[in-house]
């Protein structure tokens, strides 16, 4: 069983539940489908083709059988039926009860017979009692009990009864009330009796004339069914909804009866189409999504008819409607894949986004644009105009439209608008710190950027002297995800790009007093280390370090200003007045301290007071690695040995602070031994530890990022063999699907919607859309006679083309095929004796 999404073929929704099982002992298929929808006409066209696909094979014939059996409706009713009233009660209730009580006997009837029960004698004290009735309710009730009671009998003649009820169904076809009329003809639909509505006929075409648009549109479904169902009762339907159409002005109208002749008389709906076609613009917006998929179809059937109808599409573009714009463009990028045409769909595709404000439908459409951008890679033109395009789509809010909308730029960069796609993500950074609201979609969407332009400046060079500056503005930033995306561009950038190096160094210099996040420093801390080669560089590293660190030894310093605060304590005592409880009055007096404490303390001293000692072990290495370098680069021993002193004095007192009880958390093991141990590297100088820090560092971090190079190519790589499958893809039934010339059954609506999104090209070297798909070998290939098979499935039927070579020498006269058949196969026509040359 399977629950599934049904669309007619007058664009409703229905959902339709289908059970099917194998009959153990005849091995036959046999199934039922229940189709729940909002009203009664939804699943029409699925029933149509159900209905239609099997009308030749059916017999009318009823089985009597000990289970009950489910009548057909349209609408499924779940309920206790333990306490449901017996048939005579109901009969009782039907000749004397009131409107409200009939209502509700009448549902209890309807609900009993879902569940199986027979209730023969009921239907001649609905007839009398109940079917006269005008209220609007039981009406609705019957046209549901007129579609689940049997209407034949045993010997399957339509029952004498249903000449009443066919006699009702005329009044209300003729019936003053719009909305009866109307809901009459939607009933008629479902009837599959032709003797019911052979009388009817006539009433039913009077319904084309009637003055309310409700009616004339009903009766056109009316009219398509029955021609679908039983053509001989109307069979100048075509040629009748013809005249109509030419005559109506209502576009629900037009819509349903251009339908009808898409479905019917596919010559007589283009002779309409090329009638009206200067005019279909002012059509609604309804009839406009019917002529595209008309369009499309003749198109598909006649290539050669494209060249009538691309003008059409192309106006379709301009629609008030999105629905049609959409549709349109999906049709037009089918009909034609000159560059014209994809610049108008993706163009289309773009204003949708922009100006729909569903998200939903945002990212539908998204993703139908970035399917016709790797459909037409070759076009640098298309990418570029469509890269500045899609910038546009960043207006919008959501945060999950904006990552699409961002990944699907990158794949359209090229070095041609590269710099106008990193000045406009320049201006988008800029809208991101002018915003004094930074909740968390801004802060994502901050990271966003950030990553864009990382890729930006990695991927194109040219682009790295305009995107550091930029990036490098989100370090004192609260944003600590945004930020540690920009030291990883950092890191990257100077260890790929040598110029940019004394930009970068600059720059992360002036910006490392301001970090405020603890991981963000210590990355940059490591970069400044490994990264700062000159002397003034070296310096000015140092310089800014004792700066953030504040005043040497630490300890003693905040020994110091702590005593100076609670001398510099001020105390002061508040007098208030109060009534107690028995109303008279008493004084309460107050004492507050006030301590003076220093707020402007530097950052990298805030952090190692409050135990954060691992930044205190990062720190260490980064001047171990300065003060080394600075040996090799400065000739002046003196400076050398007073910057070697000055970090030795900031490790000790460090080391000194984490062993005190100032800290919130004391020093743990590990950050002792490393920072003794860079105390040891720079009093002994051991040529093996020199070179462990000064290059052995750097090498390991470039083997590093061409590793993470190495695997996002593999990655990349491996993606593209992936086959993806949409979670919304169709399950095709053979009973609703129509027959080719070749006699393959294929889903037209499935056909067209692949050919609009993925194109209609084959890969050359794919032999499952090809004939070869259904070739057999049969012998191995050094046998003495070559022998393989085509097969061909017609319905019930299996066709054999059997290919027969001789590899031997000689000549084979009467050379016989043996077939055996397994289950209930059997062999139709026997292989004739053949003789083959050698």
């Amino acid at each position: 069983a399977a629950n599934l999404y049904a669309k007619s073929v007058f664009g409703e929704d229905a959902l339709a539940n289908i059970s099917i099982e194998q009959l153990s002992d005849s091995g036959a298929l046999t199934g039922h489908i229940r189709i729940r929808a909002k009203s009664q006409g939804m699943a029409l066209s699925l029933g149509d083709k159900i209905t239609h696909s099997q009308k030749k094979e059916a017999v009318v014939s009823t089985q009597s059988t000990g289970a009950a059996l489910e009548q057909p409706c349209s609408v499924l009713i779940n309920v206790n039926i333990s306490d449901s009233p017996s048939e005579q009660s109901l009969k009782q209730d039907f000749e004397n009860g009131s409107t409200a009580v009939k209502i509700q006997a009448l549902k209890n009837a309807i609900i009993m017979m879902q569940a199986g029960e027979k209730m023969p004698g009921l239907l001649m004290h609905i007839i009398r009692y109940v079917l006269p009735e005008q209220d609007h309710t039981i009406k609705k009730l019957l046209f549901i009990f007129w579609e689940i009671v049997p209407k034949r009998d045993g010997a399957g003649k339509l029952l004498t009864e249903m000449i009443l009820v066919c006699d009702a169904y005329r009044k209300d076809l003729i019936h003053p009330n719009e909305f009866i009329r109307g809901s009459t003809l939607r009933f008629l639909c479902k009837v599959r009796e032709p003797e019911l509505l052979e009388p009817l006929m006539p009433s039913i075409r009077s319904c084309l004339e009637n003055k309310h648009s409700y009616v004339r549109r009903n009766a056109v479904l009316a009219l398509y069914t029955i021609y679908r169902n039983f053509e001989f009762l109307v069979p100048d339907a075509p040629e009748l909804i013809q005249g109509y159409l030419e005559g109506e002005q209502d576009s629900s109208c037009k819509r349903n009866a251009f339908i009808m002749l898409i479905h019917t008389d596919q010559q007589r709906a283009l002779t309409y189409l090329q009638s009206c076609i200067d005019d279909i613009g002012s059509f609604g917006d309804i009839l406009q999504l019917v002529i595209v998929e008309l369009i499309y179809k003749v198109c598909q059937a006649k290539p050669t008819e494209r060249a009538k109808f691309i003008r059409t599409v192309y106006n379709l573009l301009s629609s008030n409607s999105a629905s049609v714009r959409y549709e349109a463009a999906g049709t037009l990028v089918t009909l034609s894949s000159t560059p014209t045409a994809v610049k108008a769909a993706a163009k289309c595709y773009v204003e949708l986004i922009v100006h729909e404000s569903d998200n939903n439908v945002k990212l539908v459409v998204l993703d139908k644009l970035i399917k016709l951008q790797s459909e037409h890679k070759h076009d640098l033109t298309l990418q570029q105009e469509l890269s500045m395009d899609v910038l546009r789509i960043l207006t919008s809010t959501d945060i999950e439209v904006r990552r699409k909308t961002l990944d699907f730029l990158m794949s359209l960069i090229s070095l041609r608008n590269v710099k106008d796609v990193v000045s406009l993500l320049k201006k988008e950074v800029i809208k991101t710190y002018s915003n004094t609201d930074k909740d968390q979609n801004t802060k994502t969407y901050q990271q966003l950027l950030v990553k864009a332009l990382h890729q930006c400046g990695v991927k194109f060079p040219i682009t790295a002297e305009i995107v550091v500056p930029i990036l490098m503005d989100f370090l004192a930033e609260g944003n600590e995800k945004a930020a540690e995306s920009v030291l990883e561009f950092v890191r990257e950038a100077v260890t790929r790009f040598e110029n940019l190096q004394p930009s970068i160094i600059e720059k992360l210099l002036n910006s490392l007093p301001s970090i405020k996040s603890i991981s963000v420093l210590h990355a940059g801390l490591w970069i400044l280390g490994e990264y700062c080669t000159s002397e003034d560089q070296i310096r000015n590293m140092v310089d800014v370090v004792l700066e953030s660190v504040g005043e040497l030894p630490i300890v003693d310093t905040e020994i110091r200003e702590s005593t100076k605060d609670e001398s510099e304590a001020t105390s002061t005592v508040t007098v208030t007045s109060r009534v107690t409880a028995d109303g008279t009055y008493a004084t309460q007096s107050a004492l507050s301290t006030v301590t003076n404490h220093n707020e402007d303390k530097p950052q990298l001293r805030t952090f190692l007071l409050d135990g954060e000692f691992f930044l205190g072990a990062a720190l260490a290495t980064a001047l171990t690695k300065l003060a080394l370098r600075y040996k090799q680069v400065c000739a002046d021993v003196h400076a050398c040995n007073k910057l070697t002193a000055q970090s030795m004095l900031i490790l000790a007192s460090i080391m000194h602070l984490g062993k005190s009880s100032l800290p919130k958390k004391p020093i743990s093991d590990d950050d002792v031994d490393w920072l003794s141990l860079c105390i040891r590297v720079l009093n002994d100088g051991s040529p093996v530890l020199v070179s462990i820090f000064t290059r052995a560092c750097r090498q390991s971090l470039q083997d590093m990022i061409g590793t993470l190079d190495l695997s996002k190519l593999q990655l990349s790589e491996a993606e593209k063999d992936i086959v993806k499958t949409d979670v919304d893809a169709l399950i095709n039934f053979s009973h609703i699907l129509t027959n080719h010339a070749d006699g393959q059954a294929v889903d037209e609506l499935e056909l067209s919607l692949l050919q609009a999104t993925e194109g209609s090209k084959k890969k050359e070297n794919d032999i499952s859309t090809t004939a070869l798909s259904k070739v057999y070998q049969l012998t191995g290939f050094s046998d003495p006679i070559y022998a393989e098979a085509y097969i061909n499935v017609n319905q019930y039927d299996i066709v054999l083309d059997v290919l027969v070579v001789n590899q031997t020498p000689d000549t084979l006269q009467n050379l016989t095929l043996e077939l055996a058949t397994l289950g209930d196969l059997k062999l139709v026509d026997k292989p004739s004796p053949i003789t083959l040359a050698g």
